[in-house]
């Protein structure tokens, strides 16, 4: 018996975990298939405001553009005027660009935490029916023998 358990100071003495299992879960998310039909789906769901996006920004450059070449002989008040148009069209670019990323940010992140869960599910399935208590993620673990490596069964399981 552990020293303490008699009087009480530990409870960890006869909690030790009876059997241990490791599992790849960066390896498995790079390898489904529906990882890569998410990314497609993304894409097109923000392809429209990426075009969008696109042709603000180059009609900006060419505003830009414009103004350097003919702002020497531009009157001032014009100058003046097409200055103020590009600075408002520069701020609603970034403003858009700035929500598009948040947008795209925050879709791609439901998106993933969609796949993860259901290799969590799988993780707890092969988990139960092999009868692990504790399944640890490879990339915690310094050592782990081949035999105790889940990862090949909760990739067949999340498919």
């Amino acid at each position: 018996m552990c020293s303490g358990c008699e009087s009480g100071v530990s409870d960890v003495c006869g909690s030790y975990a009876d059997k241990i299992a490791v599992v790849n879960v960066g390896e498995i998310f790079q390898n489904m298939p529906a990882r890569e039909a998410v990314a497609k789906q993304l894409e097109n769901e923000f392809k429209s405001r990426a075009t969008e996006l696109q042709n603000l920004e180059k009609d900006l450059q060419s505003r830009v553009e414009k103004l350097r070449r003919d702002g020497a002989t531009m009157k001032q008040s014009d100058r003046e005027k097409q200055e103020k148009e590009l600075m408002t069209k520069r701020d609603q670019f970034a403003e858009k660009a700035q929500k598009f990323e948040e947008d795209n940010r925050r879709r791609q992140m439901e998106e993933r935490n969609k796949i993860l869960s259901r290799i969590q599910d799988s993780i707890k399935s092969v988990a139960a029916k092999e009868g692990y208590d504790v399944v640890i993620d490879a990339n915690a673990v310094a050592y782990a023998k081949d035999s105790i490596d889940i990862t090949s069964q909760v990739q067949k399981q999340v498919k």
